[in-house]
């Protein structure tokens, strides 16, 4: 159950980073807000992160049973509880944030998405 709503939670997470890549101005949701309007060098560099994010979702709805597994059930647990980390780390970062949209709308995704991952990633 929490690996779909971690799923759908960080699915909102990949569509805000399609549409920064788009040149959205919704810059003010990361980065501290140093960018309404990403430049086109960092659009790219999420459009990288783009992929690991999608790598994410797929691996938690893995571990939740939803998906066969991609790796052995040993290495899903190790990238499960690394990507938790990681959440959690990026909620604990958006937190304190310059920007008030980064940490009004950011650190609870993050931290729900967190809550998710390690909850399905200690089970």
């Amino acid at each position: 159950m929490f690996a779909i709503i971690g799923a759908c939670l960080f699915s909102v997470v990949i569509i805000l980073s399609i549409l920064i890549i788009c040149g959205l101005p919704l810059g003010e949701l990361t980065m501290g807000g140093q960018y309404k309007v990403f430049p086109k060098k960092l659009r790219l560099a999420l459009a990288a992160q783009l992929l690991l994010q999608i790598f994410f979702m797929v691996i938690i709805l893995q571990k939740g049973g939803f998906m066969a597994l991609w790796f052995s059930p040993k290495a899903t647990n190790i990238i499960s509880i690394i990507m938790a980390v990681y959440l959690s780390l990026n909620a604990l970062m958006d937190l304190f944030s310059k920007s008030k949209k980064e940490r009004y709308i950011m650190t609870p995704l993050a931290l729900a998405c967190a809550v998710c991952f390690w909850i399905t990633a200690l089970q």
